[in-house]
């Protein structure tokens, strides 16, 4: 059983169900419908869940077909470690952050248990009360956090200081859900934010700013301080929860493998969005984006995928390909990118 937090990187029909539903080319690859996710196809949770033998994780806002037995997924795209204070349409970060994710959870696990008590067809779809102990507690969560930061102009010092803020609100969360019995956590660092063309056309590099991929350097360095705090954060929670088995997956080392070594591993155009607007180094307008009807001089247009998403790492400009994400699968799974190195197997059975 897997119970996943997170954001757009692991969201599997949390934001669609709540606001609006990811038109194609979201969801082609594979689906061959929309499905709820910010990707042409499956995203890295799916390919976890396969890794591990389970079906597909449904959204928990998602009440429409979902079959909970095997897991739950809390994540939203858009979502933030921190606490909104205004609406998705105003700030463009979705209001359902970890905090309020932890109470959904909680909920969930009583309520699930009354449902159950029904009996039939409704036993069926709910998880063993048992199973909250042994599942899985997978959290993706923190890229938004950051870029909200640099989008709301603070200064260095003022996104390292808020960074401090919210690995407090992560270790709290973490604390609560060991509390309340969970034991395995497998935690996913952040992106090389850098390399993603939504935040290089947002926050340009200066001169000399880009690395010989042509990241940010600024970027990353940020995101490699948050990780470097995780880290951190994560060994603390070690020596505090002494029956948590607490595997720390570095995404951002995977990810950026893929990025500056993109040909070798059969994909071109690393820091171009496939379904973007533009042209030119990234492929993407923010105010122009994948699947969105927007007039444009007078014409309505709507941006469609790229010939070959396949071949592509970045999808819509934020998001990855399901290419890509199954390479990470392919990479991170095994515990190479892990402290401990751990597989996912392992980490999901291991005895405290």
């Amino acid at each position: 059983m897997i119970i996943n937090f997170g954001d757009s990187n692991s969201d599997t029909g949390g934001l669609s169900a709540t606001f609006f539903y990811a038109p194609l080319p979201y969801g082609e690859t594979y689906f061959h419908r929309p499905a709820g996710r910010f990707s042409d196809g499956r995203v890295l949770l799916d390919f976890m869940a396969e890794g591990l033998g389970l079906p597909y994780l449904s959204a928990y806002l998602d009440s429409l077909g979902t079959n909970f037995s095997h897991g739950v997924n809390f994540a939203t795209a858009a979502s933030t470690i921190g606490p909104q204070n205004q609406s998705l349409a105003i700030s463009g970060f979705s209001p359902f952050s970890l905090d309020i994710q932890l109470t959904q959870f909680t909920q969930f696990k009583s309520r699930s248990q009354l449902v159950a008590k029904q009996g039939g067809v409704f036993k069926d779809l709910m998880p063993k009360k048992k199973h909250f102990s042994q599942a899985l507690y997978t959290i993706d969560i923190g890229q938004n956090d950051i870029s909200q930061a640099y989008i709301q102009n603070l200064s260095d010092e003022e996104i390292r200081a808020s960074i401090q803020d919210v690995l407090g609100i992560l270790a709290k969360s973490i604390k609560s859900l060991y509390d309340g019995g969970a034991r395995f956590f497998w935690v996913h660092n952040t992106s090389p934010i850098g390399c993603i063309p939504f935040m290089l056309v947002s926050v340009p590099p200066g001169a000399n700013q880009t690395d010989s991929v042509g990241c940010s350097i600024p970027l990353n360095k940020m995101a490699e301080y948050f990780n470097s705090e995780l880290n951190k954060t994560v060994v603390q929670l070690r020596k505090e929860l002494p029956l948590a088995v607490l595997t720390y997956v570095d995404i951002y080392s995977a990810k950026y493998k893929l990025i500056s070594h993109a040909a070798k591993y059969g994909f071109k155009h690393p820091l171009k969005a496939c379904c973007g607007y533009g042209g030119g180094k990234y492929n993407f307008n923010r105010s122009i984006r994948c699947a969105i009807p927007t007039m444009v001089n007078g014409t309505l247009i709507t941006v469609k995928s790229c010939k070959d998403p396949s071949t592509r790492i970045n999808f819509d400009g934020i998001h990855f390909t399901e290419a890509s994400n199954k390479w990470m699968f392919d990479h991170i799974h095994t515990g190479a990118y892990s402290d401990p190195p751990v597989s996912l197997e392992e980490a999901c059975h291991r005895h405290a």
